[in-house]
């Protein structure tokens, strides 16, 4: 029961926001009493907490599944995003601001163990591009991949990027393709517009 609890208020949190969602709203969508949802997390902040940590998990598997398969690095980031993208539900509902107005020290925690997690995989990622000469051989791997992830969190700041003006798949695909543009080799551009080509077939 605590699972089917968890993955509603996932669906509910994504589609609607975590400050939106009430308990009420979530044991009536389940068809239950609050106090069955209460008898597997004493209180919201605690579901919130629960449902962030499992959809990290989830979409960390699923990176290092990605990462596991060792494709063409800029093809790797490419199937990150989609994937990614994929299990936020392209985030209409800004959970991600609303966890980190309401929710500061979840919201805190959950970026350090994106940081983490990002890190390993895009630092990976730089190197094999540079041993395979798709990337520049003079990059500062740290410091690129400390910028890519402060650009892919900044971007979701929906007041800086408003969704009217900025569409968030439109959003995700120009920030990508701006960070490869700036560490590709030549060889490694014809593979990027290979794959921008493909995408907007």
């Amino acid at each position: 029961m605590r699972e089917k609890i968890l993955d509603k208020a996932t669906d509910m949190f994504l589609s609607l926001g975590f400050k939106s969602v009430t308990m009420d709203d979530l044991a009536h969508e389940m068809g239950m009493s609050k106090k069955t949802i209460y008898s597997h997390f004493d209180n919201k902040t605690k579901l919130v907490e629960a449902c962030a940590n499992s959809l990290f998990d989830q979409i960390s598997q699923g990176i290092d599944a990605i990462c596991s398969m060792q494709k063409n690095p800029i093809e790797e980031l490419y199937e990150i995003k989609k994937f990614a993208m994929k299990h936020l539900k392209d985030e209409k509902a800004s959970p991600q601001f609303q966890l980190q107005k309401y929710y500061p020290r979840i919201h805190s925690a959950m970026r350090m163990k994106q940081f983490d997690l990002m890190q390993t995989c895009v630092v990976d990622n730089i190197k094999r591009g540079v041993e395979l000469e798709i990337y520049r051989s003079n990059l500062n791997v740290n410091f690129i991949a400390r910028i890519y992830f402060t650009g892919v969190t900044s971007i979701k700041d929906h007041t800086l990027f408003p969704e009217d003006e900025f569409p968030k798949t439109k959003l995700m695909d120009d920030y990508l393709e701006y960070h490869l543009r700036g560490i590709v080799t030549p060889e490694g551009r014809k593979i990027l517009n290979q794959i921008i080509q493909s995408n907007q077939e």
